[in-house]
């Protein structure tokens, strides 16, 4: 048999009456949860202002459910863009390239006897982001991201570009400048991007881009130092080359998409 609480009790329960003790209350309040009966005559025994209290609330929540939600807003917020564009980690590394673009173009004023150094180096600039853009000792965050659904080519992509929206403007005007051609101080950037994001799925983009920054190193921009003559593969005739290069290489990177869902295994 359920022992029901007493009118009194009940009486008591809605008033708050705090002469009631603790036990008796969850006594009663656990007795509500099973008797259809008790919260009946718990309901008769509420007072005007109680009562008055709850219709209140129940116009407002039918009100609430009856208006339909405004739509939400798109836009563009930071933490959006911060968190799939850009990733903190990268902004020392794009402060150095800034910084070595400087340095080149100062040099290229005082010496003369050399070579475009701006030039030389332009090739390298977009790789140190583009190495950190997705690497697992760069963002903090690489175990959540590597997870996800983003992860793999969609969010290289994205932190990419945010490389290039600053290494572009910087290689115009560093290149603006020292009265380079433009064209050449953008499209072997550009291709050397497509490199290490085509090679990144092979060996990792991390290494990638350290490979390709020490191959050219050796290869073009030691001699040239030496030599003190600039490279046949920076001159006037090679746009159209680095221009194939750079389409060619970006095509390749993206048909290699599959290749980017498993760019954890090797950074």
């Amino acid at each position: 048999m359920t022992t029901h609480p007493s009118l009194t009790q009940i009486d008591r329960y809605a008033a708050g009456d705090p002469g009631l003790d603790e036990p008796s209350v969850w006594a009663i309040e656990v007795h509500l949860e099973d008797c259809a009966d008790c919260r009946a005559r718990l309901a008769g025994s509420t007072t005007a202002d109680s009562r008055a209290v709850i219709e209140r609330v129940a116009t407002i929540l039918d009100r609430e459910i009856a208006t339909p939600p405004a739509p939400a807003a798109r836009g563009w917020s930071w933490p959006v863009l911060r968190h799939r564009w850009f990733v903190g980690t990268l902004l020392p590394w794009l402060a150095v390239t800034a910084v070595a673009l400087a340095c080149a173009a100062l040099l290229g004023v005082l010496w003369t006897g050399l070579p475009a150094l701006v030039l030389l180096i332009a090739p390298l600039a977009p790789l140190p982001g583009v190495a950190v853009a997705w690497n697992r000792r760069a963002d903090p965050a690489w175990e959540l991201i590597a997870a996800t659904p983003a992860a793999g080519l969609t969010m290289l992509l994205r932190r990419t570009a945010a490389v290039l929206a600053f290494v572009v403007p910087a290689l115009a005007l560093v290149g603006a400048g020292a009265g380079v051609s433009l064209a050449l101080m953008l499209l072997p950037g550009l291709a050397f991007a497509a490199a290490a994001l085509l090679l990144g799925t092979l060996v990792g983009v991390r290494r990638a881009a350290i490979g390709l920054m020490a191959a050219w190193t050796v290869v073009v921009i030691a001699p040239s130092l030496a030599a003190a003559r600039m490279p046949v593969v920076l001159a006037a005739g090679s746009v159209r080359a680095w221009a194939l290069a750079t389409a060619l290489l970006t095509v390749l990177a993206l048909l290699r998409v599959n290749g980017f869902r498993r760019l954890a295994h090797h950074d």
